[in-house]
């Protein structure tokens, strides 16, 4: 049997992955990277970096007439769809090549196989292509890909995913939305704003169903101000097709409804890619929706297995695969040292306005044995946001009455993903409302939307001046 002998092999060459190589190479391993698929995972392919330039895209055809100054003329035009898609697939090349293959080059101790492998028991890998790679260690980093639900008939009908959606040759008239969190909310935004017709479809009570039911309301209320249909707490029947499109078939609200589009998009989350890895035979436990089961080093049921990113299940984004990628790496070469630590992980849903949450609602802090107070802050309060005419959203904080330390934050804002780092750090270091109200925070930013939000824990903010400490 022909084989290679390396300190690590990792399955999978995505932001875990990359992580996982960079960090071992640090160490002085010697690494085998292998990926059968395009290099640079979910977030750099058919992700993030796509999706948020779209997004811009579409914010930038949107203001053309609705920025909210009466003195600017507005200009109303029909976007070059091909050309959109043209500028994000140049992003999306540019990213891949320097941020993947252009690093790889930098790491001579880090070996690219470009081919499946498949976890044989005993620390070997088998490649594709026949050769055995023997290991000391393995992690696996394969990530997730999109699930869609069992609804009658959709399996036949076929459906978008994220990745498809954003690479329609021709562009969708009319859009039908399944799935009301962050990829569906964002996605059916985006179209709306480059001229479809879209409708989205929720099965659970409220929309971006996670969060807090404040930011769900007035999320809502935002997206139906701007034309699109929107339903939450549907029961969805049937999903047929023809030459003219898609019809839908729900219940929502007591009645029966029928919905036509030239286009549906399945956004109802992702499931790990956890099959045909061989880790059946090696002894690595899945948990019930298919994901990697680790404990708090990132180590699976067979010892010289670890497991980063996606293929974990929630929280999947690419920031946490990263940091997953580099600690199982670590851990993996150096002895359990270091644990997984998910206390304070952001997560931003880039609606417009968008969505920002760090730590525990009122309910979840509750739940946890935490009595909270709770601040909630209109936009209308924070001068940036009356400067630029847009006080969609609010800041909610949520901190222990007890300790006045902040357990949590909730942000709808234009930019609500540049603001919650702040929160996110203070639960991180267990800072409290006076450590927010006491630090400076600049004039007319909408990070001092954080500053005025402690402060009316116990200050009537209508009572200050506008740049009253």
């Amino acid at each position: 049997m022909d084989r290679d002998v390396f300190d690590l092999v990792i399955v999978g060459g995505g932001s875990a992955g990359f992580a996982a190589a960079i960090k071992a190479a640090d160490l002085g391993a010697r690494v085998a990277l292998a990926e059968a698929r395009t290099l640079g995972g979910t977030c750099v392919n058919v992700g993030c970096v796509p999706s948020k330039t779209l997004l811009r895209a579409a914010e930038a055809q949107h203001r053309r007439t609705r920025h909210g100054f009466r003195g600017i003329s507005s200009s109303d035009g029909r976007p070059d769809w091909s050309m959109v898609l043209a500028e994000k697939d140049a992003l999306v090349n540019q990213l891949r090549q320097t941020k993947y293959w252009d690093v790889l080059q930098a790491y001579p101790a880090v070996t690219l196989f470009a081919e499946q492998a498949t976890l044989a028991g005993e620390r070997l890998v088998r490649l594709a292509s026949g050769p055995t790679l023997a290991t000391k260690k393995v992690i696996v980093t394969t990530g997730a890909s999109p699930w869609a639900p069992p609804i009658p008939g959709l399996a036949e009908a076929g459906f978008l995913d994220n990745a498809s959606a954003m690479a329609l040759a021709q562009f969708a008239e009319s859009l039908i939305v399944i799935g009301g969190s962050a990829v569906g909310l964002e996605l059916a935004q985006m179209f709306a704003r480059l001229g479809s017709r879209v409708t989205v479809l929720e099965a659970l009570p409220h929309l971006v169903p996670a969060e807090d039911p404040d930011i769900a309301d007035a999320l809502a209320a935002s997206l139906r101000a701007e034309g699109l249909e929107v339903h939450a707490g549907v029961q969805l029947e049937r999903v047929t097709r023809n030459q003219h499109g898609y019809g839908i078939s729900f219940h929502t609200d007591g009645t029966s409804r029928l919905l036509h589009a030239d286009q549906l998009l399945v956004a109802t989350g992702r499931r790990a890619n956890t099959a045909g890895f061989g880790l059946d035979v090696s002894g690595v436990a899945l948990g019930r929706k298919g994901e990697i089961v680790v404990n708090e080093y990132l180590q699976t049921s067979n010892g010289d297995v670890y497991a980063a990113g996606d293929v974990l299940g929630d929280p999947m984004f690419v920031y946490v695969a990263a940091y997953g990628g580099a600690l199982a790496a670590e851990n993996a070469l150096t002895g359990n040292a270091r644990r997984y630590d998910l206390t304070a992980v952001p997560r931003v849903t880039f609606t417009d306005p968008a969505v920002a949450v760090v730590g525990l609602t009122a309910e979840q802090a509750r739940a946890a044995g935490v009595e909270p107070i709770v601040t909630k802050l209109p936009l209308e309060h924070v001068p940036r946001s009356l400067a630029a005419h847009d006080t969609r959203g609010f800041v909610k904080l949520v901190a222990d009455a007890a300790t006045r330390k902040i357990v949590g934050a909730h942000i709808l804002a234009g930019e609500a993903g540049e603001m919650i780092t702040e929160p996110a750090l203070a639960i991180k270091l267990g800072l409290t409302i006076e450590d927010l109200t006491s630090l400076f925070h600049p004039y007319l930013t909408l990070s001092e939307g954080i500053k005025l939000a402690a402060q009316a824990f116990d200050t009537d903010l209508s009572k200050l001046s506008c740049c009253a400490a």
